[in-house]
């Protein structure tokens, strides 16, 4: 089915996953939109813009819209942001006209954010559906993010304190998921999907 086809039957769909870091819901959002694009619905990733530094292997435009401080703030305050957050001292934000113009043409979109933007979403587009990613424990979490090997333990803790912030707002989403086991998340994922066309 192409966008076209697509777009006359139907209107895009907004999703909002949220999860802790180490709560694997950007693996799981990927896979669900290749297994959706596979049966012929068109869904993709909102390309956030950031004020971080693009790292390695990472593609402006592709991964991030990769802007200064001062551009962020210029676009925060003309409104041009359908949500944005400011995450370890960097901001991060969805734009309003982009998902828009997605959600037009017959396409899904789906927000990888925190739950300060979900909140402001579901404000701003209450048609939303919301899910959040749990991990099956918090030591299951910890975990995973020291396996990464990637952080120090500074980061680490850091990441902990805000995966308590990010479960303290778990019931504030539509549906919830624990991801023990990852295909069994993802069919959990994909029928969500699949009863809210």
């Amino acid at each position: 089915m192409t966008v076209e086809t697509q777009s006359e039957n139907r209107a895009g769909r907004l999703y909002v996953i949220s999860a802790p870091s180490g709560g694997g819901k950007t693996s799981l959002t990927r896979a669900v939109i290749e297994r959706l694009g596979a049966n012929g619905r068109v869904a993709r990733f909102s390309v956030s813009y950031t004020t971080r530094n693009a790292r390695a292997g990472e593609v402006d435009g592709v991964d991030y819209h990769f802007v200064s401080r001062d551009e962020f703030e210029a676009m925060a305050e003309r409104g041009e942001f359908l949500e944005y957050a400011r995450v370890f001292d960097r901001y991060y934000g969805t734009s309003a006209a982009e998902t828009a113009r997605w959600l037009d043409a017959g396409q899904d979109v789906v927000l990888d954010i925190d739950w300060q933007g979900a909140a402001q979403v579901r404000e701003r587009a209450p048609q939303a559906i919301t899910i959040f990613i749990r991990p099956p424990s918090r030591e299951e979490l910890e975990r995973r993010l020291r396996a990464r090997g990637s952080e120090d333990e500074v980061a680490i803790q850091r990441r902990l304190a805000e995966a308590d912030d990010e479960l303290a707002h778990a019931d504030d989403y539509d549906y919830q998921i624990v991801n023990d086991r990852f295909e069994h998340a993802l069919d959990e994922l994909t029928d969500i999907f699949e009863r809210t066309v």
